[in-house]
């Protein structure tokens, strides 16, 4: 009889791993839609090349009945497409793990690969399968899902239902051939596997209300309909590319004009355009892209228009590892452009907070006519994760001083630069009647009129203004929170997308042991409620996903931050929580 090993606190982990094209990401997203319709709680994480076909590609779910923040490197069924993912992933099985391998261009006999590892081996010849059950090739993944369904113990049912919103629109010939793949599947796993003495049982139950699987980049897409943005341009550039995918199938329903122009140049003069004209609007890329946007981030700085702009970190530099993620263009973000003027951080942890933060992105800008960046990264944007249902009800609009043709006719000079305490003037839809002005890449005079450097008290001045905003910005950005017990021996400190790893790790490790405080709003700084809530700290250890440790210089440089100690990881992928753990234990 096989010899299974225990789940480790309730948290199960499948890898589906193959070549590109092969349908991993199906596999996955199918195992974590029943899993969260099941009632348990998933995140997705996939590892890919940048190729269309071949290359080595991994798509592994982490379920479990509590909150799942990150994906775990310790993996307990290995669904290998070819060999060269087991050599790959070997090491990642924990004892007494399983591999479904798919024989179909023949059986491993020498079993010296293992290496005296407890693992079990079974071997499915899914071309064989296929041909048996009188269906195509492309329905092998379906054959193989629903086997291990069998496996874990989730019913057939759910995977029918799957199947059944998939491809009705392809035709009820199409949803027949799948249902057929699928029942004879889930069959071959009951009888060639040991169902019954495998411990990682999941059951089929009901979905809990309110939760739903969504990530980073669908949190931000979402966020910004939900912020009443109108106007979307981008380019596809990974890990972006999917803010544009989701808004222009959204577009219909939502009424944003959602435009896929030539380059990362034209897409941002679009969306400043449109912020000029009087609507909410937003763009992405990532770090090439963003550095060609760079000059037109400058051009909304001295134009003091509204623009979203969301930066989708990758590794760099240039083109760097595409598919890969890191918390590498901090600084570069901090001094996008040229010149001195405000540039508002905003950087999410998970889906959920991409939600939150995109519809405070689009009120600060909008309030305050700034360009607001929002600094996502590869692990945040493309994984999907398990979150509560995002709460709209509190949304509201605020245009800021946006004046209409009525005020405006009682206004006997305006001036669209005009010097306020606040930094704030009042803005009109381009045709007015009334308001005339000019609004170029020039210093100019309080009505847009360009001073050529020969006033150089109105250049200070204009300078001064557009500072003058920074005050109550900062009150309104969200302050670094405290996640575990007040008093720790270590504190973690990290921003954006560190936050799901390390608490995952916190899981594992005795509260008094280790805190975190996460930073969500990285400029402007509320210095008072940094300095606060590090204070009286035992050892402040930050922790980044990059090489210089670049939030712990930005606090250095704000408030003579120093950090005990550093963790940094920058080879492409996140941090996983066992390596946090592992860290941990060593301070």
């Amino acid at each position: 009889m096989v010899s299974y090993g225990v789940m480790k606190n309730s948290v199960f982990t499948i890898k589906f791993g193959g070549e590109a094209g092969q349908g991993q990401g199906v596999s996955g997203a199918t195992f974590s839609k029943v899993a969260q319709r099941s009632g348990y709680h998933a995140f997705v994480y996939t590892e890919l090349p940048s190729l269309i076909r071949g290359g080595h590609v991994t798509t592994q779910v982490t379920v479990s009945e509590e909150e799942i923040h990150a994906a775990h490197k310790e993996v307990n069924v290995l669904v290998a497409l070819n060999r060269e993912v087991i050599d790959w992933h070997l090491d990642e099985l924990t004892d007494n793990a399983v591999i479904l391998f798919d024989s179909s261009r023949g059986d491993i006999k020498d079993m010296s690969f293992l290496k005296g590892k407890k693992v079990t081996l079974h071997q499915l010849p899914l071309s064989e399968l296929v041909q048996q059950v009188g269906s195509k090739p492309i329905t092998a993944n379906v054959v193989m899902t629903a086997a291990i369904f069998a496996l874990v113990g989730f019913k057939l049912e759910p995977l029918n239902d799957l199947i059944k919103e998939t491809f009705t629109r392809k035709g009820e010939e199409i949803v027949q051939d799948n249902y057929q793949a699928a029942k004879f599947g889930y069959a071959y796993g009951l009888k060639e596997f040991d169902v019954k003495n495998f411990p990682y049982k999941l059951k089929s139950g009901r979905p809990v209300k309110g939760k739903i699987l969504v990530d980073g980049n669908q949190g931000i897409a979402l966020g910004a309909m939900a912020a009443g943005c109108k106007f979307y341009a981008g380019y596809p550039m990974t890990p972006s590319s999917s803010i544009l995918h989701n808004l222009a199938g959204w577009a219909e329903k939502s009424g944003m004009i959602v435009k896929h122009a030539e380059d990362e140049i034209a897409v941002v003069h679009m969306a400043i355009g449109a912020s000029f004209a009087g609507v909410r609007s937003m763009t992405s890329t990532s770090g090439g892209g963003f550095a060609l946007m760079s000059e037109a981030i400058a051009l909304a700085g001295i134009t003091e228009t509204p623009l979203v702009a969301v930066l989708a970190q990758r590794a760099g530099p240039a083109t760097g590892l595409p598919t890969w993620t890191e918390q590498g263009d901090l600084h570069f973000a901090l001094h996008a452009g040229p010149g001195e003027f405000p540039r508002i951080l905003l950087a999410p942890g998970d889906p959920k907070e991409a939600f939150e933060l995109t519809i405070l992105a689009h009120h600060i800008a909008e309030v305050f006519q700034v360009p607001v960046i929002l600094l996502s990264d590869k692990y945040v944007s493309e994984n999907p994760k398990s979150v509560p249902e995002f709460d709209q009800s509190r949304v509201k609009i605020d245009h800021g001083k946006f004046l209409d043709a009525k005020t405006v006719a009682q206004v006997k000079d305006y001036k669209r630069y005009e010097l306020t305490k606040d930094g704030v003037s009042a803005r009109v839809a381009p045709g007015t009647p009334g308001a005339v002005h000019l609004a170029n890449s020039d210093e100019h005079d309080e009505h847009g009129f360009s001073i050529e450097g020969w006033q150089p008290e109105i250049r200070k001045k204009m300078v001064d203004k557009r500072y003058a905003k920074v005050p109550a910005i900062t009150k309104l950005m969200p302050k670094p929170k405290l996640y575990g017990v007040k008093s720790a021996d270590v504190t973690l400190v990290g921003w954006g997308s560190t936050k799901g790893p390390v608490l995952e790790a916190m899981k594992e490790i005795p509260a008094n042991k280790v805190n975190f405080i996460h930073f969500t709003g990285l400029n402007p700084l509320d210095k008072a409620s940094v300095e606060k809530i590090l204070q009286g700290r035992k050892k402040i250890v930050t922790i980044e996903n990059n090489h210089d440790g670049q939030l712990a210089q930005l606090l250095g440089q704000e408030i003579q931050f120093k950090p005990d100690n550093q963790l940094l990881t920058y080879s492409g992928r996140q941090f996983y929580p066992e390596e946090i753990i592992d860290a941990v234990k060593k301070l």
